[in-house]
């Protein structure tokens, strides 16, 4: 990810020290936007190869990290997870680095108030573009991974705090022309009237973009190999953590040089889904809040790009180290799934006698209306037909 803090090599030497590591080098690591990260070559890596990942997190407090290397450990074993290395305690560290206080084992070292872990590398790489059956591999791993967090209790104890979006929200609509503002106030609000309540949650990954997953790519052979950045697993709507996950497997993101595309592929979406119900099945209330759930997921990483912005200007960060991600796409791609919406609010299905076309009843969704046709006898005297409500007045 972003390199934000910079560190001298005598510093890693310490850091990895104290996990038990012998350092060599340490590589920049310049994708992501949130935390400083590097390759850690060590003294048995060859030809220039490494073997674990330093991370340097800039914003999550210590502790945080702490409940997730507990998170990775309840993983490891059902899912390609790398979890943190233990602290060895030595009279040697940096006088700057320290463990925790506690007794009990340790995956962070201090650094400046901030926590820094040496996990291992994780073999593959990650997807430019997937496929329906890694759309489908992927949501059964998602599956997996709610399933097994249920074990954590109470979750909200090793869960992190849910970032607080509002504000942001707030902060940004003032400055955003009336269309853009509009359309997160309408996504926004027909979020808050679904029946959140009513909706299972549990510990969630929250950012599990392709980018945040391994591959190995070999072409019709494609198989998972790494699940990566746990940093904001929090308790959430399961139906949530499915539609930020959809929203960036089922898209392909053009480059900057064709335009920066946006294009939602539906058939990778039911792959997803037909893997994610192979292990956990989906309650009534998630599917019917799906759409929606896909339009604000979108919207939450539309506001996520503009903080990180908003927060790299306040704190002066600049320079070829620090990669900021278009805001654009994730506003496109919340547009795209606002219009589904509000052609399902404007549509009704209609069971019409063939004869006279007198109607028998009308429906919100397909799937009652073909429940309502199975449920009468001499069905087939009746047809489905889909109308907008201002074609039904």
């Amino acid at each position: 990810m972003s390199v934000y803090t910079q560190l001298t090599d005598d510093q890693f030497a310490a850091f990895c020290q104290s996990f038990g590591v012998s350092f060599v080098r340490a590589i920049p690591i310049t994708q992501g936007i949130k935390n400083s990260n590097w390759f850690i070559q060590t003294t048995d890596d060859v030809d220039g190869a490494y073997s674990y990942v330093l991370t340097l997190f800039e914003e999550r407090p210590p502790a945080d990290i702490e409940k997730m290397a507990i998170i990775l450990n309840q993983l490891d074993g059902k899912l390609p997870v790398a979890a943190p290395l233990a602290v060895i305690e030595s009279d040697t560290a940096d006088a700057n680095t320290n463990s925790g206080t506690n007794s009990e084992k340790s995956y962070v070292i201090h650094y400046e108030n901030k926590a820094i872990t040496l996990v291992p590398c994780l073999a593959g790489s990650h997807p430019e573009q997937t496929t329906p059956a890694m759309c489908h591999d992927i949501g059964a791993a998602l599956a997996m991974l709610h399933e097994t967090l249920q074990a954590l209790q109470p979750a909200e104890q090793y869960g992190v705090p849910l970032y607080p979006w509002a504000d942001v929200r707030d902060r940004e609509m003032q400055f955003m022309p009336g269309d853009e503002a509009k359309l997160m106030s309408d996504i926004w609000q027909s979020y808050s009237e679904l029946p959140l309540t009513t909706l299972p949650n549990g510990l969630c990954h929250l950012d599990m973009f392709a980018d945040n997953t391994l591959w190995n790519l070999q072409k019709g052979e494609e198989r998972l190999t790494g699940l990566l950045d746990f940093t904001e697993v929090s308790v959430e709507h399961y139906v949530m953590d499915i539609a930020i996950t959809i929203n960036d497997f089922c898209t392909t993101w053009g480059m900057a040089e064709q335009g920066e595309s946006v294009n939602f592929d539906r058939s990778k979406m039911a792959a997803f889904l037909q893997g994610y119900e192979s292990t956990r099945p989906m309650s009534d209330d998630e599917k019917r809040a799906l759409p929606v759930m896909l339009a604000k997921a979108a919207v939450i990483f539309w506001l996520l790009r503009l903080n990180v912005i908003h927060y790299n200007r306040t704190e002066g960060r600049t320079g070829d180290n620090i990669m900021v991600k278009n805001p654009d796409l994730m506003k496109r791609l919340a547009s795209y799934h606002w219009a589904h919406v509000e052609k399902a609010q404007n549509t009704v299905f209609v069971l019409l006698n063939k004869q006279d076309n007198q109607i028998v009843g009308i429906f919100r969704n397909i799937t009652q209306a073909e429940q309502a046709l199975d449920s009468i006898n001499n069905n087939s005297e009746l047809t489905i037909k889909e109308y907008t409500l201002n074609q039904l007045s």
